[in-house]
């Protein structure tokens, strides 16, 4: 069974590595929400050797993170814990928390149960960072997000692109405050925030 592949997982990697590298200099210890393919993962920590990367994802998804790991063979890359936003995390504190395109995949509900899981574990001082697309004052920044979140609504109505208000709503109520927001390629953003106590 091939490894699974996201094109878009080989055309954004470079980019934000590029931004991790200064955001995640003083960080020992990452824990990847969502890890997806695997693909971040590894070039991620290849690249960043410095600190422990932690996948995680919902079972289903286990088994390609795995031929990933099992393929890079990095000593500081960890076999993908068990995460479903719909349950207790399985960690106690990292020094951050990184996550790629998943904000407007799952339900609204679970975007909340995100933001509950950072304020619980995510150590003081802590960095948050998030990838992926959002709109501004209801706005989308193109036309091909626009019909990304059309696209998104149809499969699921709790689904689609969100206000960037809102996230950084969330993210004060748990604690953090933005430190950047870097406009990314392919029309997406790169959420930097810090916990300030």
């Amino acid at each position: 069974m091939e490894k699974p592949f996201s094109q878009a997982c080989e055309n954004n990697k470079s980019p934000i590595l590029s931004e991790l590298k200064s955001c995640f200099a003083d960080v020992d210890n990452v824990l990847e929400i969502g890890s997806g393919t695997g693909q971040h993962s590894v070039y991620f920590a290849e690249h960043l050797p410095h600190l422990q990367w932690h996948t995680s994802d919902r079972p289903i998804n286990h088994y390609g993170i795995k031929q990933w790991l099992a393929e890079a063979q990095l000593a500081n890359l960890h076999e993908p814990l068990e995460l479903d936003l719909n349950a207790p995390w399985p960690v106690k504190k990292v020094s951050a928390l990184y996550t790629a395109n998943t904000l407007h995949i799952v339900s609204s509900a679970l975007v909340e149960r995100f933001f509950n899981g950072v304020e619980q574990h995510l150590a003081a001082q802590g960095v948050l960072c998030i990838y992926g697309p959002f709109k501004y004052q209801g706005h989308f920044t193109s036309e091909s997000n626009q019909r990304f979140d059309e696209f998104l609504k149809q499969q699921d109505s709790q689904s689609g692109i969100r206000d960037f208000e809102w996230i950084q709503q969330l993210a004060t109520a748990a604690g953090l405050t933005l430190v950047n927001d870097i406009a990314m390629p392919a029309n997406n953003q790169l959420l930097i925030f810090k916990r300030h106590f």
